[in-house]
């Protein structure tokens, strides 16, 4: 009997050791997606060396720990695709690289941005950097935590380095609010690390100019890992403290001359090779303007069709005599300007009121239902209305402004109707709603008074914020209506005209001419 009950135990224990080796085998084979080889047996705990994801490297303890929950062995499902593995082979190559450089640590506490599945997060806790997290507007247990760029849900100055790759940064809607959520909670002296498929001068500036609390540590290229972005720069920046405060970059700006001198802006080289790709003006006065200035348009070469315009923190498109909404801003900037997927907010600046009801509904229109002008003061607003036309919006003239005087002695020399309006100081304007880190497009059609407009706006320094400008000159041209004869309506001449232009082009600002 009791050789029998020991032959029982020893057999019951022998299947209990098979049924474990044979579970443990299923395990490994499973999380593997493969045979497992010798290395990898083990018998009652995750292996120091279980490679889960294959080829990346090998886990540690605690990073096998993450993903056991409650003694039973999980694993999400977008972990053994093909696309993860590759991300994550990838990104363990990066944080090693960062890890031989010197700037990151085991210790490194790490944020990774706007990562649903996390094989960042996965790749830095397989190399051992144990404190780190990513998030995601939806959260993937266990790597990633619900939140966003723009909006983290964490305290200030937390991380030592945080991570943004895959083109992310360049792709948020509130990047103004993504940057400065990064410099909340990254810490003194802490990098930030970011992975763009923007690869030219241009954007690249605008990324070091968004950043204001950090200097550029260094810049590499890189082969990406999939054909949506096989092309990678990676920049690190360094959140940078100086005499207790944050250091901030002032980047390209304006340059004060001293005295009552004109300011000038700073523009760099490569905004200058820009201009110099631009369409070349038209030098000698066209006889017919009204064919030769509309064709000119299919010769322009707008700044988003030589250059990349992301990393700016918002981008705005100024209507300086906006007249319609059908007018210049949908037949034209909607429709035509190449905007790269971008959002534009739009101020349309109109004084005539026959227009203004046309913006009330208009989302992500401003209208602002003044004059542009040099300082604010009342003006004498004139507008020819063409009888022959039955609707008043058709048949309406281009409106002149005029700086108040008698009203006698305006109207008699008038020739349409005269109402008050209220100018406002476009310069100032301009200065107080955007800044050197947004991206501003201005089309200006104000009936010659782009000859008083154009110099305040170099006297007060708003020209330097400006990056692209379609500008009618107005002169008297040749008319339409009588061969030989020119209007009347304005007094300078396309000489002058064309100085305007060249004057703004040799000083580093990319003006195209408008009809």
């Amino acid at each position: 009997m009791e050789q029998g009950s020991l032959r029982n135990i020893l057999v019951r224990l022998f299947l209990l050791c098979i049924s474990v080796i044979t579970l443990r085998f299923a395990i490994v084979v499973t999380l593997r997606g493969e045979s497992c080889d010798l290395g990898d047996f083990c018998f009652f705990s995750l292996p120091e060396n279980l490679n889960v994801v294959t080829g990346v490297g090998k886990l540690t303890k605690s990073s096998s720990a993450i993903i056991a929950t409650a003694g039973k062995l999980t694993l999400p499902d977008v972990w053994g695709t093909e696309d993860f593995q590759k991300a994550a082979r990838f990104y363990v190559s990066i944080f090693q690289d960062l890890i031989s450089d010197g700037y990151l640590r085991p210790q490194s506490k790490v944020l990774c941005l706007e990562t649903p599945a996390g094989p960042d997060v996965f790749a830095l806790k397989e190399i051992g950097i144990q404190d780190s997290i990513g998030i995601s507007k939806k959260s993937s247990n266990p790597l990633v935590i619900s939140g966003q760029g723009y909006k983290q849900p964490f305290g200030d100055e937390t991380f030592d380095i945080i991570f943004s790759g895959g083109g992310m940064m360049e792709k948020s809607v509130k990047l103004g609010d993504f940057v400065a959520e990064i410099a909340r909670t990254l810490k003194p002296e802490g990098l930030l690390v970011v992975h763009t498929g923007s690869k030219d001068t241009y954007s690249f500036n605008s990324f070091l100019d968004l950043f204001n609390c950090c200097k550029l540590v260094k810049t590499r290229n890189i082969d990406g890992f999939d054909s949506k972005m096989p092309f990678i720069r990676e920049i690190i920046m360094k959140k940078v403290i100086r005499d207790g405060n944050i250091e901030h970059n002032t980047g390209h700006g304006v340059e004060k001359l001293g005295g009552n001198a004109v300011r000038k802006c700073f523009v760099p080289g490569y905004k200058r090779q820009l201009i110099q790709k631009a369409e070349h003006l038209i030098e000698e006065e066209p006889q017919k303007p009204w064919i030769t200035l509309k064709r000119n348009v299919k010769n322009m070469k707008y700044l988003p069709s030589m250059a990349d315009i992301s990393f700016k923190q918002r981008y705005i498109y100024v209507d300086v005599g906006a007249r319609s909404y059908g007018s210049s801003i949908v037949s034209w900037f909607k429709k035509q300007y190449p905007k790269q997927n971008k959002t534009f907010d739009i101020y349309a600046i109109e004084a005539d009121k026959t227009f203004h009801e046309q913006y009330k509904y208009k989302k992500g229109v401003t209208l602002l239902p003044y004059a542009a002008w040099v300082r604010n003061e009342t003006l004498f607003f004139e507008i020819n209305q063409e009888p022959s036309h039955k609707k008043l919006e058709k048949g309406r003239g281009m409106g002149r402004i005029q700086p108040f005087q008698s009203l006698g002695s305006y109207s008699s020399s008038s020739s349409g109707d005269v109402d008050k309006i209220q100018g406002f100081d476009f310069a100032e304007w301009l200065k107080s709603t955007v800044s050197k880190r947004d991206y501003v497009v201005m089309k200006m059609d104000v009936e010659g008074t782009e000859f008083d407009l154009i110099p305040r706006l170099f006297e007060t320094g708003a020209i330097c914020l400006i990056d692209e400008i379609f500008l009618e000159c107005h002169y008297n041209r040749w008319q339409k209506c009588c061969p030989g004869e020119r209007t009347t309506k304005y007094q300078k001449t396309y000489k002058q005209c064309f100085r305007l232009f060249t004057s703004l082009r040799e000083s580093g600002v990319l003006v195209h001419q408008w009809w």
